[in-house]
């Protein structure tokens, strides 16, 4: 059930709260320790199609496919998403998964940044493939993979979003 107008209110007030209390100046921030997402991993449940979707529809190239040295028989595959990062995948054959779900601690969407022009051309393949989609502020488009987890393609640059900077 959705929040109520004062329990939104509430809410706000607790944003700002967090905000003045954690949300340093840029100019004031220590350095990162981290120098990136290494990789993100999803679970797949048939590799091949996973592999159409996300090379041939959204055009990130498979860079390798290997076994999981956890989980004997399962695959761990990687694409290629730009500025040396990586979306990995497992298969897990043999357990008895569940479709997606949002969960606490689960993954919510996964915003995937692409230039401007690639992101019209994504769109159009989007459409010949017949995935549905959801457009927001006319450079989001959300969707679903073949395995339900929510993919956003985002036509903002690298630590902005809808024109704010974000990094």
């Amino acid at each position: 059930m959705a929040p109520t107008e004062s329990e939104v209110a509430k809410l706000a007030e607790a944003r700002d709260r967090l905000r003045d209390k954690h949300l340093h100046p840029a100019a004031e921030r220590p350095a990162t320790s981290g120098r990136g997402i290494h990789h993100t991993a999803l679970i797949s449940s048939d590799v091949e199609r996973t592999i159409a979707f996300y090379q041939d529809i959204l055009g990130f190239p498979l860079t390798e496919l290997f076994e999981n040295r956890d989980y004997p028989g399962s695959s761990h595959f990687f694409f290629d998403v730009g500025n040396g990062n990586a979306l990995a995948f497992f298969d897990l054959p043999g357990l008895d998964l569940g479709p997606y779900a949002e969960v606490l601690g689960g993954l919510h969407h996964l915003a995937l940044s692409v230039p401007p022009e690639r992101w019209a051309e994504l769109r159009s393949r989007l459409d010949d493939a017949g995935v549905a989609y959801q457009l927001e502020s006319k450079t989001s488009i959300y969707f679903p993979d073949p395995d339900g987890a929510r993919i956003e393609l985002i036509a903002d640059d690298l630590g902005e979003m809808y024109g704010s900077k974000i990094g």
